[in-house]
């Protein structure tokens, strides 16, 4: 057999074709372990055992190679395989971009991305497993975390796509709680009042099922001074979260969620979600408060506080629909204040104002809390009394009589004459048909048959005495 010529190379040292064989090898072997490390944060083969017989690069994960050398490499899941959780280190066949959690010396865990395929023997019987793998687990936090924003974004807009079809402050609310419980998988939601230590708490609006036992929790939760969201557990086991929540008016409330014994926990994602939630609340809050307000001022007569005459004719005509029905009386005072031009005339619009809110205080302080009390427009007054007749309002009247030169009297300093009250009183009986109109011309006609009297009384309309 013919040697082999040798390979010279510059310094005419003659190198063996069994020593360039071993170096390319090793250089083989070498340039293979460098691209390992650089492109792989694990790489392995198992036995046919599932025990580590090659691990790269050094350490792994935190973890010193050499002592993961000939342990059972299932050791470092997170799970195990048996809950249907993909093993990387028993593949049924060759598998790539299959992610599996690995667990760090320190207890954190690393999502990996793995290719891996089984080694098989000249039989085809598997002995083992080859496999690398990819940290990727700031790349999966970042698609979670992705995936959650649109996630929560999806919800978000479906609550508001669930409130724009509405146009009250309530029916708001309850789309805007209904879609919340749907989206979270809640048994119930609930506005709370945020109230004082020891007091009960006050369910304000909800939806679905709030079990009373998810209430004093959720008001101590709401009570812990944070405006970040906080869970518990209900003392039968239901899990609550709640996010506190303060209006531009004033509101101390707090959103409340509920799921049943035995549900996941609260995580993150929800924390954020009833976060963004609590704020739409709040803005239903507001915007019902901006209603009622609204609804207030259409109703009110803004010196006096008092109603005015629209309100106090609408309150009327239902106060007599209802008083028909249970067979009671009612009486109207209507009321014109004496000299008040003269007063106003003489001393200023800040004297006449003065004096209309005086007229208003004394009007609301003698009548009853359920009675109506109106400012119809310039210094004529109104007041009706539920289930009162002709003398219950003869007593008034006398009363306002004798009281309104005294309330009134500092006004005038003495410049112009007493300001005095001229009071007409039409009482209304049930079976009789008199409707709103006809008895406020009684009233008024009353009114004027004192003033042409001389001022400063009180009459009852003839019609009031038949009955």
């Amino acid at each position: 057999m013919t040697e082999a010529p040798a390979v010279l190379v510059s310094d005419r040292r003659a190198i063996q074709p069994g020593d360039a064989l071993r170096d390319a090898l090793l250089d083989s072997r070498q340039r293979w372990r460098d691209l390992v490390n650089m492109a792989a944060d694990l790489a392995f083969e198992t036995d046919a055992e599932g025990r580590f017989v090659f691990l790269a690069p050094d350490p792994i994960l935190g973890w010193p190679a050499g002592s993961l050398l000939g342990q059972p490499a299932e050791q470092l899941l997170e799970e195990t395989a048996a809950g249907g959780v993909f093993n990387p280190f028993r593949p049924e066949g060759p598998v790539r971009r299959q992610r599996a959690w690995l667990r760090r010396p320190d207890g954190s865990t690393v999502c990996l991305s793995f290719a891996v395929a089984p080694l098989l023997d000249a039989a085809g019987r598997v002995v083992g497993s080859r496999g690398v793998a990819q940290d990727v687990s700031e790349h999966d936090r970042r698609e979670a975390a992705i995936a959650a924003a649109l996630r929560r974004t999806e919800v978000m807009d479906h609550i508001m796509a669930c409130m724009r079809r509405e146009v009250l402050a309530p029916r708001m609310m309850e789309a805007a709680l209904e879609a919340l419980a749907q989206a979270t998988g809640s048994e119930g939601v609930a506005v709370l009042d945020t109230v004082g230590e020891g007091m009960e708490p006050c369910v304000v609006h909800a939806f679905g099922d709030v079990a009373p036992s998810v209430l004093p929790r959720a008001a101590t939760l709401l009570r812990g001074g944070s405006d970040d969201p906080a869970g518990g557990e209900a003392a039968d086991g239901r899990r609550v979260l709640v996010c506190p929540a303060q209006t531009r008016f004033g509101e101390e409330i707090g959103l409340v969620l509920a799921r049943a014994p035995g549900m996941r926990a609260w995580d993150a994602d929800d924390e954020t979600l009833v976060s963004s939630s609590a704020a739409l609340v709040r803005v239903v809050l507001e915007h019902g408060s901006i209603q009622r307000e609204m609804v207030r001022q259409a109703r009110i007569d803004p010196l006096t506080g008092l109603l005015n005459r629209r309100a106090f004719m609408d309150d009327m005509a239902r106060r007599i629909d209802r008083l028909e029905v249970e067979g009671l009386p009612g009486a109207l005072m209507f009321i014109d204040l004496d000299n008040f031009k003269t007063l106003n005339d003489t001393l200023g619009h800040d004297a006449g104002d003065e004096a209309l809110r005086v007229a208003a205080r004394l009007l609301r302080s003698s009548t009853r809390p359920s009675d109506l009390v109106a400012r119809l427009g310039g210094d004529e007054f109104a007041v009706w009394l539920d289930g009162a007749d002709e003398f219950v309002a003869a007593e008034r009247a006398e009363a306002l009589r004798a009281e309104a030169p005294r309330a009134l009297a500092p006004l005038t300093g003495g410049r112009v004459g007493p300001v005095t009250m001229s009071i007409g009183i039409a009482a209304r009986w049930p079976g009789r048909g008199e409707d709103v109109e006809a008895l406020l011309v009684r009233a008024d006609q009353a009114m004027y048959a004192v003033k042409r009297a001389g001022r400063g009384h009180w009459r009852v309309s003839p019609a009031g005495d038949v009955r």
